[in-house]
């Protein structure tokens, strides 16, 4: 019997039948042979799930560690301040030489005693676990200064020139240019003449001295003399490396808490020599906050607050910590300016890095704001860090890589800085050259090639919290300035050990939902209209790597059997030319009254059916799908219902249903032509074009459509993208490692 869609009766349930219809109603069995039965109730379909009690009770212990794991990174949130930072034994020492104003003696003897109290067993000091011989040497050497200049604990030098002179050999291998320390090239040199003047043999030969000195010498001849004294340049970080400084005109560059660009190295040196109450200030707050101790900078309360909110989104645990999120980017908004940003709120002096990832997360977020904050970084057709760098890092390239994929139509500025980001990146991986010098973190090259490979317009929110569970390094992962440090909050092992458990209960959840569709969807005998179990599997996967929340169920799950459904209809009336099955209409109509909370809404999701339907030998079939998907959502999380209710523009929501519907059909057409996202000329560009008048829409968030119902139509674009770009080895790879391999 064949009959039509549009006359077929609707089976409406009530509200509380359609919650009973989506309310997993678990019961444990019996016990068998180490197993548990567990018989689960779907849909009204009994599902038997044998599983090991060892996996039981593994689960019942990470439920129990999970809440007080989110407690104790919310509680890590609530006390961010000026930054939770290593200190660094380099900035300590030059803070300990420092004399009273009024006599001879240590004007801060509480960093001699930090001095002693963290030398290493091999007698050097520096960072213990990750050896890096000029992290290692620089500040031993700094130490061993302090120490001298006041003639104390004479044992303690010698092992620390023991330690110098053993491994100067090292400081010639040439792939330490990769991660090179800040400034070394002028502040190695200025130790090495001090300890000289000092009377300390470092036994260092005469040819590999020159060569340090030369290499100074040089760098120093490339600057011109006024940058340093009239502006707030990186070559502040080095002060205690320069030669023939104006010290009057230095003062008028003090931040306002009274330091030299944040650096308690810099700062001492500018005490010494003139004895300034404001440095001195500095210095003693620094010193009291650490118990004797000096970080490389301080504060750091900018790069703490975009740096954990970007782990936490990309760790996939960040909906735990909403009203957390928001307040760290409100702190950061309120500095943000066309100026850019720095890691300190104190400086006024900006970075291309900690701009980008401000931009980034800011306008994720919905915050306004503008990329002219980027231009000021451009020169000659490429970017850089900050002016007259040298050596480009390759951390900053993939930040602004990153901020350039949420461009808005007009940024012209974002194009060009997206096209060399790009390159860049591209040229690096192609070298093998994925060293960076300011971060050395668990596998860079695999947060480069994800960012290469899959555009932001292509990635499922899912899929990326996977891939950098295995490239996140938690607290062994290490920043790069005037010597090594650790960031305690940003990286850190809590963060790691939340986000995997969170995964892993993610793919739980998915196998059981994924378990009771392919059940729903054998009962309904769609396998008969050409829908595959491996259909199925991408169609929810598709859904789950873009909603994931425990709490959304109903609109993953809404998601999966529209998509299913539309696969059955597409397969059988590639068959039959058209013509429809009453059993398939059947359950067309049942999924439709399944979803719905009232008429208005069935009414709603039965027309989108229909239009698709009706397009479904045109091009604009996929786009109507799209749409379906949307608007199947939207009824199941029950927003659809208040859309009357909001005070939304009903032309702007009309706009991104169009915005979603051509964008989903080009991408479709183009991959059924058998282009590539990447080689499809004009059709490339407008697809471009239209997602970022997209991520306008969505992001900008001025229409009065709620924040999830414009997430909704982007979750979905994105989807058909991924689709797109992705090749069927890909997509197959992604599905296994996001709801099937175990994070380990």
């Amino acid at each position: 019997m064949q009959t039509s869609l549009l006359h077929f009766p609707l089976l409406r349930p009530t509200a509380k039948q359609w919650r009973q219809k989506f309310m997993y109603q678990p019961q444990v069995g019996d016990r068998r042979h180490g197993c548990t039965i567990i018989f689960v109730t779907y849909n009204n379909i009994s599902l038997n799930i044998n599983i090991n009690i060892q996996d039981v009770i593994s689960q019942k212990d990470e439920k129990k560690k999970m809440p007080q794991m989110i407690n104790d990174i919310r509680s890590m949130m609530r006390s961010i301040g000026d930054g939770e930072i290593s200190i660094s034994a380099y900035d300590t020492a030059w803070v300990a030489i420092v004399k009273k104003m009024d006599g001879d003696s240590p004007q801060f003897p509480s960093s001699i005693r930090w001095i002693i109290q963290n030398q290493l067993s091999d007698g050097s000091w520096g960072d213990e676990a990750f050896f890096l011989v000029q992290d290692r040497m620089i500040n031993t050497l700094a130490c061993v200064i302090a120490l001298k200049s006041w003639n104390i604990h004479e044992d303690e030098q010698e092992k620390g020139l023991s330690f110098i002179r053993e491994n100067w050999w090292r400081l010639e291998d040439e792939e330490l240019d990769d991660w090179m320390l800040g400034g070394f090239e002028i502040i190695f040199p200025r130790l090495l003449e001090m300890a000289v003047d000092l009377g300390l043999d470092v036994h260092c030969d005469e040819y590999a001295l020159r060569d340090v000195f030369a290499k100074r010498d040089q760098k120093l001849a490339r600057i011109p003399k006024d940058l340093l004294h009239n502006a707030h340049t990186s070559l502040l970080f080095s002060l205690e490396g320069m030669q023939d400084v104006d010290w009057k005109r230095i003062l008028k560059l003090r931040c306002p808490d009274g330091s030299i660009m944040s650096c308690p190295a810099s700062t001492a040196y500018a005490l010494m020599q003139t004895g300034d109450n404001k440095c001195l200030e500095f210095l003693d707050g620094i010193i009291k906050k650490f118990n004797g101790g000096a970080p490389t900078f301080y504060p750091i309360d900018l790069f703490e607050h975009l740096w954990l909110v970007d782990r936490l989104v990309r760790l996939g645990i960040s909906t735990y910590f909403t009203s957390e999120i928001k307040e760290c980017l409100e702190y950061v908004y309120r500095y943000w300016s066309d100026k850019g940003l720095f890691c300190t709120s104190d400086v006024p002096f900006s970075d291309i890095d900690d701009t980008a990832m401000g931009f980034r997360l800011l306008r994720l977020h919905g915050y306004h704001v503008s990329p002219r904050a980027l231009k000021q970084f451009e020169m000659d057709g490429e970017f850089f860090c900050f002016a007259r760098e040298s050596n480009k890092s390759l951390t900053c390239a993939y930040s602004l890589y990153r901020a350039c994929q949420v461009a808005f139509p007009g940024e012209d500025d974002l194009q060009r800085a997206e096209i060399f980001s790009h390159q860049f990146l591209h040229d690096r991986r192609d070298s093998h050259n994925l060293k960076d010098k300011w971060l050395i973190p668990k596998d860079l090259s695999g947060e480069v090639g994800y960012a290469l490979d899959m555009p932001w317009k292509a990635s499922l929110p899912r899929i990326e919290t996977r891939m950098y569970l295995e490239q996140y390094g938690g607290s062994n992962d290490v920043w790069i300035a005037k010597v090594l440090y650790r960031m305690y909050l940003i990286n850190n092992d809590i963060l790691l050990q939340a986000a995997k458990a969170d995964f892993s209960s993610f793919q739980r959840m998915c196998r059981l939902e994924l378990h009771g569709i392919k059940k729903w969807s054998k009962w309904k005998n769609l396998e008969m209209y050409g829908v595959s179990p491996k259909s199925v599997l991408q169609a929810y996967f598709l859904a789950a790597s873009s909603i994931f929340e425990p709490n959304r169920a109903t609109e993953r799950l809404g998601w999966a059997r529209t998509a299913v459904l539309a696969e059955a209809v597409s397969s059988h009336f590639r068959r039959t030319k058209g013509s429809t099955e009453s059993s398939l209409l059947h359950a067309l109509h049942e999924h439709i009254s399944f979803l719905s909370f009232d008429d208005a809404s069935s009414d709603n999701l039965c027309e989108s059916w229909k239009q698709w339907i009706v397009t479904w030998t045109s091009r604009d079939c996929q786009g109507n799908a799209a749409l379906l998907l949307v608007r199947a959502v939207e009824i199941c999380s029950g927003r659809h219902g208040c859309l009357t209710d909001q005070k939304l523009d009903l032309y702007k929501y009309s706009w991104l249903e169009h915005l979603t519907s051509s964008i989903c059909r080009k991408v479709c057409a183009r991959a059924q032509d058998g282009q590539s996202t990447e080689n499809a000329g004009d059709s490339n560009r407008q697809v471009d074009l239209q997602m970022k008048e997209l991520a306008r829409c969505v992001l900008k968030g001025d229409s009065g459509i709620s924040e999830p119902t414009r997430h909704t139509f982007l979750h979905v674009v994105k989807s058909f993208y991924y689709v797109a770009h992705c090749s069927p080895e890909t997509v197959d790879s992604h599905i296994s490692k996001v709801m099937f391999e175990d994070v380990i």
